[in-house]
């Protein structure tokens, strides 16, 4: 909606990772030159941890893109609560590894047979020069016993040469689960890791810059230097949050056919967020009586102008799904 009223190519703040948004911050830059130099290393495991939408998916994936897909084969792990058997059955289904013909069930156990195929698959690659790149998401959901497993699957190895190198990606807690001594083998093969830190306020400045200029909005809508500075105080740095609070905020400025954004739309935006997340009046409720008297005022008020602003919104779709039922096909 908003990407047509500022007549964007594209929406610039999207919750879903793309590397074509990617931004070098100085955060990233650092973080990317740990991969690069794990990487050269063509052995072993990377560690990238940082806190929940701090860039860590779409930073591998702009890595990732840059790989020579004629050198690198790369496959790709999304992890949750899995135990250590789960695990080569989801490693082979990454690597798109197929089941061999020769496979008699009553004499082969799974993990067995699947570790055998993991393993011809891997010797096949690196015979025809192909590297072998596993990537691991949200590794802290994973046990001690499912990263010793993939551990074992490190081990994998033809004349001296490494077989399968991966890329744990995960949040803060991880490293903590890291540090115990049951994952001290592990740990020993962790050639290259970097905890990716928030952006600061000018780089969450140039952030919303890049992204906006990304799909033409580089000069429509104007930003006033304030609201900069209230997005960065509300995400904290952090660049799902920024995506999330921009995204509204331009929402809120197309109803209002607003040519700037403020500080105070960015201001009553965020509060509207945190209200939808459950905020609503347990602040007021939970402060002083005089405290609660002297807001309340300014709390329906608020509540009215997002009521007023959430119509218009119902408003607006129901204008363009009757343009798109009514548009000859």
């Amino acid at each position: 909606m908003y990407a047509e009223f500022y007549q964007f190519s594209g929406m610039p703040f999207q919750l879903t990772p793309d590397s074509r948004f990617f931004f070098g911050s100085s955060e990233h830059s650092r973080a990317i030159s740990h991969l690069v130099y794990g990487l050269s290393q063509d052995e072993g495991f990377i560690v990238i941890t940082g806190e929940v939408g701090a860039g860590k998916t779409t930073l591998v994936e702009r890595l990732a893109s840059q790989l020579d897909p004629e050198v690198y084969t790369i496959a790709r792990l999304m992890t949750a609560q899995l135990g250590p058997a789960d695990i080569a059955p989801l490693v082979a289904t990454a690597f798109a590894i197929e089941p061999g013909p020769e496979r008699v069930p009553e004499r082969s156990p799974e993990r067995a047979y699947l570790l055998r195929q993991i393993a011809e698959f891997l010797r096949a690659r690196r015979a025809a020069g192909h590297r072998s790149l596993l990537i691991v998401d949200e590794v802290q959901g994973l046990g001690v016993p499912a990263l010793e497993e993939l551990r074992m699957l490190s081990n994998l190895s033809e004349r001296g040469q490494a077989l399968l190198q991966m890329i744990l990606l995960g949040q803060p807690q991880f490293r903590r689960t890291l540090a115990s001594p049951e994952l001290d083998q592990l740990r020993q093969r962790v050639l290259a890791s970097y905890h990716l830190g928030p952006l600061g306020a000018a780089e969450t400045e140039a952030y919303i810059r890049h992204r906006l200029a990304a799909v033409g909005g580089a000069a429509r809508p104007a930003w006033e230097p304030a609201a900069y500075a209230a997005v960065h105080r509300h995400a904290g740095g952090i660049p799902r949050q920024i995506n999330r609070l921009c995204s509204r905020a331009l929402l809120f400025g197309a109803l209002e056919q607003a040519e700037t954004i403020t500080a105070a739309m960015i201001e009553e935006t965020a509060a509207e967020l945190a209200q939808d997340l459950g905020g609503g009046l347990a602040t007021i409720a939970g402060a002083g009586p005089e405290a609660g008297r002297s807001s309340l005022g300014e709390r329906v008020q608020q509540l009215e102008r997002v009521v007023l602003r959430r119509e218009r919104i119902f408003e607006r779709l129901i204008s363009l799904l009757d343009s798109y039922v009514g548009a000859p096909r």
